[in-house]
């Protein structure tokens, strides 16, 4: 399965954009050359009067509108919590819930099926499983983990190659410029020994690598802004200034300099990035293109160290 080096975040469809907004920005995405949207059955339940799977329903619609499901590789997760007890990685749930999130897809299959959130009380083995007998049915094509301990991740390689069950092929990880230390202290080299691909979530953390927040006073700009807050610190202003010189250098945004340096990492794939107007998409898109240079690179590498 090929992507793009970019994958389109689903998270604020239908949360801080409406439907007519995330049409224009999935337009223009895949319009610019690229093909990967993530998203998640949960998304975004935490809004109010929200249930989840407002974003589904949104990418659905719009697929539906475009009949474009051929040339665009969707993936979606299973596992958060969606209410009335609709959680977990059972298999009986799992075999539920890519039915829901189908039907909401208005798709008669996944491209990546992604476990969300590990559920340590189910063997790794069940959940495996039941992705084989979906990838079996031909609703899912791949298998995918996200916010798994080394150890859990690889039990479930070990398992795979064990019992002939499906192995997870990629690995979406909390990872950005800031974020850097679980990550690259225990999952990037299992994920580079086993040859899984990379796509980090929180890849600009949470606009703060934007540069668009650099005081508290900054915070209330956008309905994310508080997640920014707990970058404000010592390190938080050493990375920006860094990309500051760098986006200055090259003429670009700290945004796409940011997602270039984690392009360039050897273990990423795609990373994750959502948009919320067609300006921060022209930030986003541009990151693949950009001549960065190893002497920058290892500049935002030093000045980000953990």
């Amino acid at each position: 399965m090929q992507v793009y080096p970019i994958t389109l975040g689903g998270n604020v469809f239908g949360w801080t954009i409406d439907e007519k907004t995330s049409f224009r920005i999935l337009d223009a995405f895949t319009g610019a050359g690229f093909n990967f949207i993530d998203t998640a059955d949960v998304y975004s339940r935490w809004a109010s009067g929200n249930n989840g799977g407002e974003s589904e329903t949104i990418i659905g619609n719009w697929i539906k509108k475009n009949k474009n499901r051929d040339s665009v590789i969707i993936a979606t997760k299973v596992g958060s919590d969606m209410g009335n007890g609709k959680k977990g990685l059972k298999k009986k749930y799992i075999l539920q819930a890519v039915e829901d999130s189908l039907t909401r897809l208005q798709t008669d299959y996944i491209d990546l099926y992604q476990t969300h959130f590990d559920d340590e009380s189910t063997p790794v083995q069940e959940t495996l499983e039941a992705y084989d007998r979906l990838i079996k049915q031909g609703k899912v094509r791949y298998i995918g983990a996200s916010n798994m301990t080394p150890e859990r991740l690889r039990e479930s390689l070990e398992v795979s190659a064990l019992q002939g069950l499906p192995q997870y092929q990629t690995f979406q990880p909390h990872y950005n410029l800031y974020e850097r230390e679980i990550f690259e202290n225990g999952l990037e080299p299992l994920c580079l020994g086993n040859s899984l691909g990379v796509i980090n979530y929180y890849s600009l953390a949470s606009g703060f690598l934007t540069g668009k927040y650099r005081s508290k006073d900054d915070l209330g700009k956008s309905p994310r802004g508080g997640g920014a807050g707990k970058y404000l610190d010592d390190r938080g202003f050493k990375i920006l200034a860094a990309l500051d010189e760098v986006s200055a250098t090259l003429n670009t945004t700290p945004a796409t300099a940011a997602l270039a340096w984690l392009i360039h990492r050897p273990s990423v794939t795609a990373p994750i990035v959502s948009a919320t107007s067609l300006e921060q998409l022209e930030s986003i898109i541009a990151a693949p293109d950009l001549e960065i240079t190893a002497h920058e690179i290892e500049l935002l590498t030093q000045e980000s160290a953990w």
